[in-house]
């Protein structure tokens, strides 16, 4: 999506705990799916700021983006294959070689990290402008709508790389490598698909969108166990 950023210092920090607070509730809920061994605090941390700085990045690649396209289609593409890929690029700069990511559900955990990062400052963009300009009323219903809507989006787009490197965590480099583009391709669908459903949609059908949000959290919660029972094979 693109951003306008307005500057009253004020309202920033207003707007910034308006996106962060959520997303911490949800990296809280989640991070107790790994409770058996979790992950440094240090690295979650750095993840999830990776994922903020990865918004910044996307800003600018958006942008861009909307320059050279106009179709409307083909930009919110363009837009959700961009979102994607820089929160992937921080989840492997920051966590994939670390010697802490050493079983399956690491991946889906720093995925979703990264993800609740990019949402929290993605989100504190989007309700910054009401708050800007007085509309408390709105800066909440859009922070409501986009804590049970845009943010599992993210989350659950970037899981399923997460997902996907789980599945192939004991394979060779090859698979491996087959299983972050699949995971990559997939993110980009999930995420183009809810960008293009909500396009010119009424309130009632923006509601229905995220009813299918959900439905794809509560397949993720399984995705997560399924992810658990993955063992290296024996010889």
């Amino acid at each position: 999506m693109m951003y306008n950023l307005p500057v009253n210092t004020t309202n920033i920090i207003y707007a910034l705990l308006a996106g962060v607070l959520p997303a911490l509730l949800w990296l809280w809920f989640w991070l107790k799916e790994d409770n058996l061994h979790p992950e440094p605090r240090y690295l979650i941390t750095l993840s999830f700021i990776g994922g903020m700085v990865a918004v910044v990045l996307a800003i600018f690649l958006e942008k861009y983006a909307a320059d050279i396209s106009s179709d409307t289609t083909t930009r919110y593409i363009t837009w959700a294959a961009i979102e994607e890929i820089t929160k992937f690029l921080a989840v492997a700069f920051i966590a994939l070689r670390s010697r802490y990511m050493d079983e399956p559900i690491d991946a889906m955990i720093y995925c979703i990290t990264v993800a609740l990062g990019f949402a929290a400052l993605e989100n504190a963009i989007f309700i910054l402008s009401p708050i800007n300009t007085g509309d408390i009323t709105k800066s909440i219903v859009m922070g409501n709508m986009r804590f049970i809507g845009a943010t599992l989006v993210h989350l659950v787009s970037s899981a399923s790389i997460g997902f996907m490197i789980g599945l192939a965590f004991y394979k060779n480099i090859f698979i491996k490598t087959i299983a972050m583009i699949a995971g990559v391709i997939l993110a980009v669908a999930l995420h183009a698909s809810f960008n293009l459903s909500i396009i010119n949609t009424t309130a009632i059908d923006t509601l229905k969108v995220f009813v299918w949000v959900w439905i794809a959290i509560i397949i993720l919660i399984i995705l997560f166990e399924e992810i658990k029972v993955i063992k290296p094979k024996t010889t």
